[in-house]
Parts: structure tokens; C-alpha cells; sequence
């Protein structure tokens, strides 16, 4: 048992709440930009390449976990910090990203008549689930090792990790499914508007 002065530290509610507060007011803006906002570039002249680069951000933060994950197996502590601070820098600007993207294109669905679109919708719903979960979880779980708690670190990490890898890998595999299916269903304004930023994905 850790008997360090730290392992007997509690977080303060106010910094709790913080987290929580943070974490809603970034899920109702995501809801905000999906059902209620315009987007603002209609005819997809800027930054086409958004749905690209939110996949790439995935990719790189999916990669920075599982080294993050390997090297805390073989107790090379500064190794995994330095991974899962390389993760979270991915995964921070993969949200801008994000946000960015849907302010500016909106989102785009599924094709109806396309193969494996009921598929696609269970992936992407827990895809969205998950991801809410996953922000406060992943912001506990770093304030917990940077106050160098690291028995309630690891506690909470257990639940973090494969949560937040589970978000990366499958905004990988959203974008992949949904590109492949606007190029099957041979829509030239949806694979416009899918070239030029929108796509369907939570955090």
C-alpha cells in the first residue's frame, strides 16, 4: 500500500466539478454544432482536408497509447509519461479539429442502401457514448499523476485506458467506413461535401 503523504491526498470538489462542467459544456457544443448550427462554409472551399487530419489525429494518438501501455508493462515510467502526454496532445488537437470541421462543413450521413450501414451506426453510437465518457475520465486520470497520486492513478487508469483507445481506434474506423460508403453510393455532392470536411464522428 502506498504510504507516501500523496496517496493519502484528495481532490478538491471544486476541481471535480471543473472537469465535469468543462466536459458537459464541450458535449452540449459538439450537440450544439450537429443539430442546431449552420454550417458556415456551404459550398466546402475551406480547410477540405479536416476529416482527413481527424483521422490521422486519431491514428497518432491510438499509436501513443498502446506505446503508452506498453511501456508502463515494462516499468519504463518516463517512457509511458512521455507516450500518454504525446496521446493527449493528439487527442486535444483532434477535438479543435473536430470542432472546427463540424462548425464549418456540418455532418454527413451514412448513405441509405449502402452495405453494412447498421454496422456503421453501432460503431459510431458507441463511438460518440464512449467518447463523452472518456474526457473527464482522461482529464482525472492525468491530474491524478501530475499531483503524484499514482495508487489512485492507476486505480482510474484501468478504466481510462481502454476507453479512450476504444474512442481512437474508431474514429479511425468511422471515417474509413464512411468514406469508403460515399464512394459506393457514387453521390458526387455528398463525396464533394466528404472532401471538403464533414463526416459523422464523436470525440
Amino acid at each position: 500500500m502506498d504510504t507516501t503523504p500523496n496517496a493519502t491526498l484528495r481532490t478538491p470538489p471544486a476541481v471535480i466539478a471543473t472537469i465535469l462542467v468543462a466536459s458537459a459544456a464541450a458535449s452540449a457544443l459538439i450537440c450544439y454544432l450537429v443539430y442546431f448550427h449552420a454550417p458556415s462554409d456551404v459550398t466546402g472551399t475551406h480547410l477540405r482536408s479536416l476529416p482527413l487530419l481527424n483521422a490521422v489525429l486519431n491514428a497518432f494518438s491510438t499509436i501513443a497509447l498502446l506505446l503508452g501501455f506498453a511501456y508502463i508493462r515494462s516499468r519504463k515510467i518516463s517512457s509511458h509519461r512521455a507516450a500518454m502526454i504525446t496521446a493527449f496532445f493528439f487527442s486535444s488537437i483532434f477535438l479543435v479539429s473536430y470542432l472546427l470541421n463540424f462548425t464549418l462543413h456540418g455532418e454527413t450521413h451514412y448513405p441509405i442502401g449502402v452495405g453494412h450501414r447498421s454496422l456503421y451506426l453501432v460503431i459510431l453510437a458507441s463511438h460518440i457514448l464512449l467518447s463523452v465518457l472518456a474526457l473527464p475520465l482522461v482529464l482525472v486520470t492525468f491530474l491524478l499523476s501530475l499531483t503524484g497520486r499514482f495508487t489512485a492513478h492507476k486505480r482510474i487508469a484501468r478504466f481510462t485506458f481502454p476507453i479512450w483507445l476504444y474512442v481512437s481506434v474508431t474514429g479511425v474506423v468511422v471515417f474509413l467506413m464512411l468514406h469508403m460508403a460515399l464512394r459506393s453510393a457514387g453521390a458526387k455532392p455528398i463525396v464533394r461535401k466528404l472532401a471538403c470536411g464533414g463526416w459523422e464522428a464523436g470525440l
